[in-house]
């Protein structure tokens, strides 16, 4: 099968349509992930805040890794690292790149960690809104049962989600709210979905929470939310004055809650 070779729909794992499918085999993207995100503001700034938070040895398990920028660097502080994808292109990567470190890479649908036994990890992590490509509410909770199954009682989870009231800022995102909201008047699951063209690929989706929805599924997994950093959508940095209307204003958050 060519890296654009997608089965039809009854075939694709739980929590992929054929648009992240096509993503996360194309060798292409893999190829050219550690250059487009060279120095991005999330990224410098989300790993501050891990390696500031993450301190004690223990084992982390990174949860849609991508090319593994985040379980490459846990490896090489000497943390036993798991790195989970469904891209074989962006794994193979990652192994040529921390051969002789502590990290296993794992291909496996985040919705289906069978090959991974309860109450592992230390540490799990699910940053720049992995848990937002996963197609579909039921499949969200699923991989966020997941992540609590293999993680150890007590242990974190750090978790990247965009925010849905972000789109009020320009008048496309406008237009898309106002059909959201007769999506919410037909109570549609498909509510906060948001479609687009990523790097070529026509027809990706990520799911962007209300901050009520998103606390009310980490809870219903069994996580407790401990720290809500809220985050600007360009800088990334944490908004001004946090305390005034935050579940609104903020492009993101960036969460720590214990299992």
């Amino acid at each position: 099968m060519s890296e654009y070779d997608v089965p039809p729909a009854w075939r694709m794992p739980e929590g992929v349509n054929s648009a992240l499918w096509e993503y996360t085999h194309s060798t292409r993207l893999a190829d050219d992930e550690p250059n487009y995100f060279a120095n991005h503001p999330m990224h410098v700034r989300d790993a501050r805040l891990l390696d500031e938070r993450f301190v004690e040895p223990g084992r982390v398990v990174d949860l849609g890794c991508g090319i593994g920028r985040h379980a490459e660097r846990f490896a090489r502080r000497g943390f036993p690292t798991a790195a989970i994808d469904l891209s074989r292109p962006m794994l193979t990567a990652l192994v040529e790149r921390t051969k002789g470190l502590p990290l296993m890479a794992v291909e496996a649908n985040l919705c289906q960690l069978t090959c991974l036994p309860n109450a592992t990890f230390d540490y799990g992590l699910s940053m720049f809104s992995t848990l937002g490509m996963i197609r579909g509410r039921p499949f969200r909770a699923k991989a966020l049962a997941e992540a609590a199954r293999i993680l150890k009682p007590g242990a974190m989870l750090a978790l990247h989600a965009h925010n849905f009231w972000l789109e009020w800022r320009d008048p496309q995102g406008r237009a898309w709210l106002a059909g959201e909201a007769l999506k919410f008047l037909r109570s549609d699951p498909d509510l906060g979905d948001r479609r687009f063209t990523y790097r070529g690929v026509v027809g990706m989706e990520v799911h962007l929470y209300r901050w009520s929805e998103l606390r009310k599924e980490l809870n219903q997994a069994g996580f407790r939310v401990k720290e809500r950093i809220a985050v600007d959508e360009r800088t990334a940095e944490p908004i001004r004055w946090p305390w005034l209307f935050n579940s609104v204003r903020a492009g993101g958050w960036i969460i720590f809650a214990q299992r």
